[in-house]
Order: C-alpha cells, then sequence, then structure tokens
C-alpha cells in the first residue's frame, strides 16, 4: 500500500520505518512543524516539587529532555510510542497507560497519591484533554506547562501534492482532528479533492475522522484503539483483501500532535453499522510485492542458466565459482532495499534479454517477408513466349498446307496431242502427297503438345505466384500479432519494474533522511541508489549532488542548535570589538561572559537581535532562516561564524537534495501506476 503519513518530521520517520518493514511505500508530508518553546521560571521549581511528570505525547518528552537534565522524576505516559521515546532520552521511571487521556488519568489515579504532591503536565501549545479539568475532582494538583507548539504549514507538502495529483496513493493516515482538518483545508486549497476518490482515510480515532467528512474519499476507517499499532494494524488488514467500513466506536483522540480544541471533545454517539456494511475492495495490481517476486523467479532462472552452463566455464572461473582461492569477505546483514534493489535490476535484465530476443525474431521474419514481396514485386507477369509465337504460327501454316494439299485439283482440259515425256505419272504425285499429310500431321500433333505443356506450365506459374502472395500476407499478419503481443507483454513488465523501482527509491529517501536528521553517515545509504540510477539523470544528479557528504554526514539541526550560543557569544564580543584598547578589552571580557537578548520576537537589526532571531529559528527547526540571519551580520563576525555556516549550508544542501529525491519518488510511483 502507498501511505501518505502527515505526521511532524520525527513521527513521520519512525513510522514510515515501520510501514517499510511491513512492505508498505510511506510518503512523508508533515502538516506541523515542532518549535520548542523556552520553559516558564516557574517551571524548574514545580519540576523539583512534583511527585511524577505527564507526558500525552512523544513531543513533550522530547521537549522536557531540552528544557532540564533531571531524569529521576516518575514518568506517566499516554502511550507506548511516548514511553519509548522518554526512555530512549535517559528518563529513567516510565510507565506506559498504552491508551489515550482518559486510560492515562486512570492510571494517575490507581497509582498516585494526590496527597504525595502535584504533578507536571508537559504539554504543546493546544491539547486535546486538560488533564488538569479532568484529575481535579480526585484532589490532584496538575502544573500545564506548554514546552512545544506544533506550527501548522501554510501550504500543502510539495510531496503530498505531488501524491494526491498523480493518484498514486492507496492511504491516507491521520492521528489527530487538527491534522484532519489542516490536510482538509489545504487540499481544498490546491484543488485536489477530487482526486482522493480512490484513497481510504485510516484515522487514529473517531474524532480524527469528523473534518474529513466533507472530503470524497474511497473509504473512512477508524482505528479500533487510539495507537499507533493500531492504526498499522488496520493498513496491513486493508491491503490483504478489502475491509469492511463500519463507524467504531471511541474515546478521544490523544497523539503526538495535538488538537485545536482547549477542552475535550465528549464522546460521539455512532450510529450502528448498517446490516450489510460495504465491502471496500482493494484493486490489487501487480504490486511491489509482485514485482519483488517477479524479481527473485527471473533471479533464479538465471541462477539456472548458470549452473546448466558451468562445465562449459574456463577453468579460473569454474574454480572462482567452486570458492578455491577466493577469499570470502563476511556476509553483510540482509537488507530490505539492496535486496529489492537486486532484484529489480536482475529482472529488468531478464525482460531486456528476453525483449531482445523477441525484437531479433520480428527483425527476421520482416527481411523475410521483405524479401518474398521483392521477389514476388520484381517477378514481372508472363509475357507471351516467342517460341510459343513462333510454333502457333507454324501450325496454322502447316494446317493450311494441310488443307490445301487435300482439296481436289480442277479436271484438265481435253487434248488429243500426246503427253509429255518429262511428266510424272499420276500414281507416282498422288503417293507423295499424301506421305507430306501424314508428315503435316505427325509435325502438328507433336507441336499441340509441346503447346499444351507450356500452357500448363504457364498456369502452374501463376499458381505459384498466387501462392506466395498469400504466404507473404500470412506471415506479415504474423509478425504483426506478434508485434503487438511483445508490445502488451513489455509494457506490463515495464510497469511493475517501474513500480519497484521507484519504491525502492522512497525507501532509500526515508532512510537517508533519517541519517541526516541523526547527523550520521550515510554512504552506505546512498551506496542503495547506485543500482537504481542507471541510465537515470535525475538520479544520478542527485546521488552527486549528496556524494560529497556521504563520508562523514552532515551536523543534525539539534547539533547546529547547541552549538550556536557559543557562535553568538563569539560574534557579538567580534562586533562589538573595534582598534581601541577599551574596546578590544570589552570584546575579550565579552568572548567569556556575555549578556544578549533571545526569543523570536526580538525587533531590530542589530547583531544581537539578529542573533536572537536566528537562534529562535533554530529551535523552531528552520535552518535556512538561520543561516540567513547569520550571513546578513556585519563583517567583522565573520571568524566567528564562518565554521558554523559552512556545517549548516552543508545539512541543508543534504536536505534539498534529499527533498528532491523524496519529491521525485512520488513523480515515479505516480508514473508507475
Amino acid at each position: 500500500m502507498r501511505v501518505l503519513i502527515t505526521r511532524p518530521e520525527r513521527e513521520a520517520t519512525a513510522l514510515a520505518t515501520a510501514l517499510i518493514e511491513r512492505g508498505h511505500v510511506p510518503v512523508i508530508a508533515p502538516l506541523f512543524r515542532l518549535e520548542i518553546l523556552r520553559p516558564p521560571p516557574p517551571f524548574a521549581q514545580a519540576l523539583a516539587s512534583c511527585q511524577a511528570v505527564l507526558l500525552t505525547s512523544a513531543n513533550g518528552a522530547r521537549a522536557l529532555a531540552e528544557a532540564s537534565e533531571q531524569r529521576g522524576k516518575p514518568i506517566l505516559a499516554v502511550g507506548d510510542t511516548t514511553a519509548s521515546t522518554a526512555e530512549g532520552l535517559g528518563f529513567a521511571a516510565v510507565i506506559s497507560a498504552a491508551g489515550d487521556g482518559a486510560a492515562l488519568a486512570e492510571q494517575v489515579r490507581r497509582r498516585l497519591d494526590p496527597k504525595k504532591g502535584s504533578l507536571v503536565h508537559v504539554s504543546g501549545v493546544e491539547v486535546a484533554l486538560d488533564l488538569s479539568d479532568t484529575l481535579a475532582p480526585d484532589g490532584f494538583e496538575v502544573h500545564r506547562f506548554m514546552l512545544y507548539d506544533a506550527r501548522e504549514e501554510s501550504a500543502l507538502p510539495e510531496s503530498a501534492r505531488a501524491a494526491v495529483a498523480a493518484r498514486a496513493l492507496d492511504v491516507a493516515t491521520f492521528f489527530s482532528p487538527r491534522a484532519a482538518a489542516t490536510f482538509a483545508r489545504l487540499v481544498g486549497d490546491a484543488g485536489l479533492a477530487s482526486a482522493l476518490r480512490d484513497v481510504t482515510a485510516i484515522a487514529i480515532s473517531p474524532a480524527a475522522l469528523e473534518p474529513l467528512a466533507a472530503l470524497p474519499f474511497k473509504a473512512t476507517v477508524a482505528a479500533a484503539r487510539p495507537t499507533r499499532q493500531a492504526v498499522l494494524d488496520e493498513i496491513d488488514r486493508l491491503a490483504e483483501a478489502g475491509v469492511q467500513v463500519a463507524p467504531i466506536m471511541g474515546a478521544q483522540t490523544m497523539s503526538d500532535t495535538p488538537s485545536p480544541a482547549s477542552t475535550p471533545s465528549p464522546t460521539r454517539e455512532v450510529s450502528p453499522p448498517p446490516a450489510s456494511p460495504t465491502q471496500v475492495t482493494v484493486r490489487r495490481g501487480l504490486g511491489v510485492f509482485g514485482a519483488f517476486i517477479t524479481g527473485i523467479v527471473a533471479a533464479v532462472i538465471v541462477l539456472a542458466g548458470a549452473m546448466i552452463s558451468l562445465p562449459f566455464w574456463p577453468e579460473e572461473i569454474r574454480a572462482m565459482w567452486r570458492g578455491q582461492g577466493v577469499v570470502t569477505a563476511p556476509t553483510p546483514a540482509i537488507d530490505l532495499q539492496a535486496v529489492r534493489a537486486d532484484a529489480a535490476a536482475v529482472a529488468n535484465t531478464a525482460v531486456e534479454a528476453a525483449r531482445r530476443d523477441l525484437m531479433a525474431r520480428i527483425d527476421d521474419l520482416e527481411k523475410r517477408l521483405r524479401a518474398t514481396s521483392a521477389a514476388v514485386a520484381e517477378r514481372p507477369a508472363p509475357a507471351p513466349d516467342p517460341a510459343i509465337a513462333e510454333l502457333r504460327g507454324k501450325i496454322t501454316a502447316l494446317e493450311s498446307r494441310a488443307a490445301a494439299a487435300a482439296a481436289p485439283a480442277p479436271p484438265a482440259a481435253t487434248s488429243t496431242a500426246p503427253a509429255p515425256a518429262t511428266a510424272a505419272p499420276p500414281a507416282a504425285t498422288g503417293g507423295d502427297t499424301e506421305k507430306d499429310l501424314a508428315a503435316l500431321r505427325l509435325e502438328i500433333a507433336t507441336l499441340r503438345a509441346a503447346l499444351q505443356t507450356l500452357d500448363q506450365a504457364m498456369v502452374g506459374q501463376k499458381d505459384e505466384t498466387t501462392r506466395q502472395r498469400e504466404q507473404a500476407k500470412t506471415l506479415a499478419e504474423a509478425i504483426e500479432k506478434a508485434r503487438t503481443e511483445a508490445s502488451a507483454v513489455g509494457a506490463g513488465e515495464k510497469k511493475a519494474l517501474g513500480a519497484a523501482r521507484a519504491s525502492a527509491v522512497v525507501g532509500v529517501a526515508a532512510r537517508l533522511s533519517s541519517a541526516i536528521e541523526s547527523g550520521l553517515p550515510f554512504s552506505q545509504e546512498l551506496g542503495l541508489l547506485a543500482p537504481l540510477s542507471q541510465g537515470d539523470a535525475k538520479l544520478g544528479e542527485i546521488t552527486a549532488a549528496l556524494q560529497p557528504y556521504a563520508q562523514a554526514g552532515v551536523a543534525s539541526r539539534a547539533t547546529l542548535a547547541a552549538g550556536f550560543p557559543a557562535v553568538a557569544k563569539a560574534a557579538l564580543a567580534d562586533d562589538l570589538a573595534d582598534d581601541s584598547f577599551g574596546e578590544r578589552v570589552l570584546g575579550k571580557i565579552k568572548s567569556i561572559v556575555s549578556l544578549r537578548r533571545v526569543g523570536a520576537d526580538v525587533p531590530g537589526d542589530a547583531v544581537d537581535a539578529k542573533l536572537a532571531r536566528a537562534e529562535a529559528a533554530l529551535e523552531g527547526g528552520d535552518v535556512a532562516k538561520a543561516v540567513d540571519l547569520v550571513k546578513s551580520l556585519p563583517p567583522q563576525t565573520a571568524k566567528a561564524t564562518s565554521a558554523w555556516l559552512a556545517r549548516a549550508e552543508a545539512h541543508l544542501a543534504a536536505k534539498r537534495a534529499v527533498d528532491q529525491l523524496a519529491t521525485y519518488a512520488v513523480t515515479l510511483l505516480g508514473a508507475a501506476r
């Protein structure tokens, strides 16, 4: 299934990894941009005196880790994802409610005593359930601190816009009512609502489906439980054979992306499903799995051919095949994306070989057809044979002579004169005439027989010409039929290989994005693009753009943000120092201890104002804005900021290349579909 993920970037990357492991194709399109807020002054005292901390999202765990280095307080998390995030950040005592906000409140009532101290609720600016109001009747004092904010995107992300416009999606996921409402608004603004008719919407709860009512989804499904695992199970169920769509009763949403309401949404009574629920049939083509199996079958065929031809190989090659004299490297761990890429390459090679063989056969048939047609065209229509005309003339002349000879002689005149002495006797003259007639008749019969034989030969030649023309016509029809079948088979195979290749590119893009966000080298991930970029100029261009950073990686956004205060201090000191002795002394002091303004709302074009806004942009995830602000500082600050700027620009360049790769992968998916 091709699945659209609308969660913030960190949560989207984790969900994409889970989807890839299950054989699905993720399309990451965050609708929110996370911004960590500075904790208010009372936070430190409230955290020190509370008996436990309540976390209703994984972002809350990250914000808590940013706000305080204390890791010993007990943590009560809303679900398993939030709990695992908190444990990964170093919090020691973490308990998961494995549910929603109501489950977390019940866990508090069961495990904690209101007499032992207050509670701290770390949340975003907007929440679906206010635990202060929920737990107040039970005597609990809950202090809520808003330590992060999920800012909505002003336009539909390019990856989502391209995927929806190309109708390359099967499923869209939503983890909060706010995410669903934002998606509905942005899709409407982009004019792409009609392109959702083949997409199934899967939400974490019925409340998250309500904002999607006006969109023409093929089906809408609510997860059985408000957890990420339940959403993944619904996607798997939809991919298997189809899904029975019916409203699912559920509680309020509590997820990593907050909803806009500041008060809890009441439980909604959903009408029972109809007697005969609608059967949603998932259109199943060859798909990623089918393409993968096709590649494996092709690989087996190639391997079998290699085994059959092994006795004919050179001795050195056979020795290498048996492993004699070859140093084998340790077997690396199986990489799903590499296997898919190799399978696609093997399948592509087999298909190309079969296509070349078929085209060679068609070319041979065409040559035979052209030769036959040329021979028939060059053969002139049978012209009258001069020998036959001569024979016919002779026969006519002989027949005329025979007729003249057979005619009776005219009566002779009566004469009393004696006959000349030289005249032939009458008997002798009559005998010679009979002989001549017999000879003429024999010659005529012979000539007639020869003429009949020639006529039969001419008729046979005409029949042979007709037969050859019919054979040429049949051969032309067979060639056209073979060409049509070859085109149909080639198109289907090309479509399947295109889908498999696009899926592999999507997976590589997700891994590269995760490596860049973690600040790790990504040469291994980039190497997966090598078999996919053959013959593709766009992939080759993206690979070349990422190659300079692959070996060592680039600095993550968190690393850039952590090192910025020292850079800002040094830049501020360099700006204050001039050539006078007093200013140089002041600059040295400022490089050791300095006071500067902070926050995104610091006005003015002074160095400290720009540094404050740049630091706020970094904390909000906007590295590009921070780089622009640092570049606009006076020249005397260049020495302090040059190293940081180089790392930040490398991060941006790698991020842009990966974003281009993800967008191009979505375009490939749409073209394959």
